[in-house]
């Protein structure tokens, strides 16, 4: 025992004779940049970013159709991210509300996550998964029939909200179908 009380003392002394290890590195402040300098380096990294995205040929983790969409379009690039944002600030007001305890706030949460989850698979392949869409999920995704379905008596099978192309339009129920808005009276088989 006594050895290795007389080993740490031997220790500490050559570590207090040593001085301090680690130095650490003094940074230099930086200088505050005026408004003017700020915009004009805003400007030319704006500038450097659109080079880069030309040299390379655009995003890499977005689809080519997703990209080839113009702006305006509901499923753009553009929106979608700004979805993406909005998405993820109520999945955090979700989170609180879990830990607080707020009922449903659970539910909540796995909504948030599934529709984030969602958009960024359609910006990364293409295909768009979810029933709704919008910022807040608050429009509904139309189906549409591209091969029709028969019964055994040769009737075509229709489903509710569903656009048909053979008639026009969405099929609300037998003989009416929704045309731009307006529902139509129609005589088919």
């Amino acid at each position: 025992m006594a050895r290795q009380t007389k080993r740490m003392k031997i220790r500490e002394q050559i570590a207090k004779d040593r001085g301090p290890v680690e130095v650490k590195k003094v940074r230099k402040k930086r200088k505050p940049m005026s408004e003017e300098q700020r915009k004009a380096a805003a400007e030319r990294l704006a500038k450097a970013r659109e080079a880069r995205l030309e040299k390379q040929g655009g995003p890499k983790n977005v689809h080519p159709d997703v990209l080839a969409l113009p702006e305006d379009d509901a499923l753009s690039l553009k929106n979608v991210r700004s979805w993406i944002k909005t998405q993820k600030e109520l999945l955090t007001a979700a989170r609180s509300e879990e830990r607080a305890n707020v009922k449903g706030a659970i539910a909540k949460r796995l909504s948030h996550e599934g529709y984030i989850r969602n958009l960024e698979t359609y910006i990364r392949t293409g295909t768009y998964n979810d029933m709704f869409y919008g910022e807040h999920q608050q429009n509904r995704i139309r189906s549409m029939c591209v091969v029709p379905a028969y019964h055994p008596d040769g009737t075509q099978k229709r489903s509710y909200g569903c656009f048909y192309p053979d008639l026009g339009g969405i099929y609300i129920g037998p003989g009416r179908i929704e045309v731009n808005g307006e529902i139509q009276e129609v005589d088919f088989v």
